[in-house]
C-alpha cells in the first residue's frame, strides 16, 4: 500500500499521514505529534527489517539465540546512537479503520518524502529521519574517517533501503540538484548537504592553498578550510540554513539581549 500524506506548513514542516487498516509506519522517537485514537503506538529498539535474524542463527532458540538476538540489537542501537540517533523506533499501526497522525522535526525547515523502488538507496546527513513505511530499512553508513575527521558532517550518514516512502527534514529551505548538470561534481558547505542517492561519491577536501588567501577565507569567510565534494550520477538535496549558523544566530540573539534596549549597538562584544 503506497503510503498516503500531505506535507503541510511553511517555516517548520509536519507531515500528516493517512494510514489504511493494518498498514504500519515507524518513526525515531520523539518526532511524533499527533494521532488518531485507532492508531497503536509501539516502542521498540529494531528497525522493521533489522528485525531478521543474524547469519548463522537459523531457527536456533534457547539461549544461544536470545543472547545472539541480544547482541544483533545492542549492535545496531549502538550505531544510531553514534549517529546521533535516539535508541528507540516508535511503530504506528492503524487497526479497524484508516487513521491519521502527523510527525515533525525538531528544527525550523522543510520535509521531503523520499520513494524507494528497492534499487538505489538513499544517504542522509544526521538526525534527518522523519518517519518511514516498514517495508524501508533504516541503517547507518560510514563515509570515511578522512572525511568525518575534517567535515563535521560526514563520517557517520544515515541511510534508507528497501521498498516505500521514507520522510526526511533539515534546515531551512531544499533545493533539488541533478549532478550531471553540473558536470557531475559540486563542492558544498558542508552543513548544507540533506540527503544524497547511492552511488554519489562523498569527500571532504581542503579549499585552497595553505598561502595568505586560503587563510582568509578559512578564517573570516565563515566556511573553514574544507568543502564537502559530491562526484557522481544522481539526486542531491541541499538545505539553506546550517545547524550551525542557526546556533550562531541564537547565540548572538541572546547577547544582544543582555544589552538592553539598544540592542547591542553600543556594545563592545566583551563580557
Amino acid at each position: 500500500m503506497a503510503l498516503q500524506l500531505q506535507i503541510v506548513g511553511n517555516a517548520m514542516q509536519m507531515a500528516v499521514v493517512q494510514l489504511q487498516p493494518g498498514q504500519t509506519v515507524y518513526s525515531e522517537a520523539g518526532k511524533f505529534l499527533f494521532k488518531t485514537t485507532n492508531v497503536s503506538m509501539d516502542t521498540r529498539l529494531t528497525s522493521p527489517t533489522n528485525r531478521q535474524q543474524l547469519p548463522g542463527q537459523g531457527q536456533q532458540g534457547g539461549m544461544g539465540g536470545l543472547l545472539r538476538q541480544a547482541m544483533g540489537t545492542a549492535m545496531q542501537v549502538g550505531q544510531r546512537m553514534l549517529a546521533g540517533e535516539s535508541a528507540a523506533f516508535q511503530y504506528f499501526t492503524a487497526q479497524g479503520g484508516e487513521g491519521t497522525l502527523g510527525f515533525a522535526g525538531h528544527i525550523p525547515g522543510e520535509m521531503r518524502a523520499l520513494e524507494l523502488d528497492g534499487g538505489r538507496a538513499w544517504l542522509a546527513e544526521k538526525d534527518a529521519f522523519i518517519a518511514a513505511e516498514s517495508g524501508v530499512d533504516f541503517g547507518i553508513a560510514f563515509s570515511g574517517l578522512r572525511a568525518g575527521m575534517r567535515g563535521g558532517e560526514g563520517f557517520v550518514l544515515e541511510k534508507f533501503s528497501g521498498y516505500g516512502t521514507v520522510l526526511i527534514g533539515g534546515a531551512g529551505n531544499f533545493i533539488d540538484l541533478e549532478l550531471q548538470d553540473f558536470g557531475g561534481a559540486l563542492q558544498v558547505h558542508t552543513g548544507c548537504i540533506v540527503a544524497f542517492e547511492e552511488g554519489i561519491s562523498y569527500d571532504v577536501q581542503r579549499v585552497g592553498a595553505l598561502n595568505r588567501q586560503g587563510m582568509m577565507n578559512a578564517v573570516f569567510g565563515g566556511d573553514g578550510l574544507s568543502m564537502a565534494t559530491l562526484q557522481g550520477h544522481g539526486k542531491v538535496i541541499l538545505q539553506s540554513m546550517t545547524l550551525e549558523g542557526l546556533a550562531n544566530a541564537l547565540r548572538k540573539a541572546e547577547g544582544s539581549d543582555k544589552d538592553g534596549p539598544t540592542g547591542g549597538l553600543f556594545s563592545t562584544g566583551v563580557e
